[in-house]
């Protein structure tokens, strides 16, 4: 694909306490590598990645997907900075670190974020319990992260910036939730301005309320 070449931009945004591997589970996802010298995200950043979306209609057509995966600083000194994107954002990445339960128990308080700043009350959302490599340091059972992700209805996956596990699936569900709930609501007041390219193979009519509180998809 070329630069202009895509029928949608979809942005992600990656959250999750500082530490959890947040830079480097994007840096995998975008070059295949990982990378264990990064430091500390300051602010925000992002990556970016095209790929080709089928959905799961007989007659599906390939839709072209420019993705923009931001990354987001865990510190509470950025948190203003943080919430100011959650808005623009379609999916979002919750990672935690499987060895460290304090970054699990804050899962609780990134969700509320997100049910406050988000684009409605009920935004997609994958959960990662990342680092799963590193299994004799291990603090967070399967069972425990599976448990809170089936209390929120969201989808979890134990996955590893080091070797790669689970990191392309993860964000290859998300945006299939996505795409599937672009689809099918009505009202596309949600969805950011820019999303969807003029030849986009469907047409979005973006002109309806602005209120993206309301979110009945």
């Amino acid at each position: 694909m070329s630069d202009g070449d895509y029928d949608y931009l979809i942005k992600f945004l990656a959250l999750g306490d500082s530490g959890v591997g947040k830079t480097s589970f994007l840096y995998q996802y975008t070059d295949g590598k990982f990378n264990s010298k990064f430091i500390t995200t300051v602010g925000i950043d992002f990556r970016e990645k095209r790929v080709v979306y089928k959905s799961t209609g007989p007659e599906s057509k390939g839709q072209k997907i420019h993705m923009q995966l931001w990354d987001t600083a865990g510190q509470e000194r950025f948190r203003s900075l943080t919430t100011a994107f959650f808005r623009d954002a379609m999916g979002f990445l919750l990672l935690f670190d499987l060895t460290n339960e304090q970054s699990f128990l804050n899962v609780r308080n990134w969700m509320s974020q997100l049910q406050i700043h988000a684009y409605c009350e009920n935004p997609d959302i994958v959960l990662c319990g990342n680092k799963c490599d590193l299994t004799d340091q291990r603090a967070v059972s399967e069972g425990e992260a599976r448990e809170l992700a089936e209390k929120y209805g969201i989808p979890y996956f134990e996955t590893s910036a080091a070797n790669g596990q689970n990191v392309s699936k993860s964000v290859d569900v998300l945006l299939d939730l996505v795409m599937k709930r672009m689809e099918r609501c009505v009202d596309k007041s949600w969805i950011p301005d820019g999303t969807v390219r003029a030849n986009g193979p469907i047409n979005l009519d973006l002109s309806e309320s602005s209120d993206r509180s309301k979110c009945a998809c």
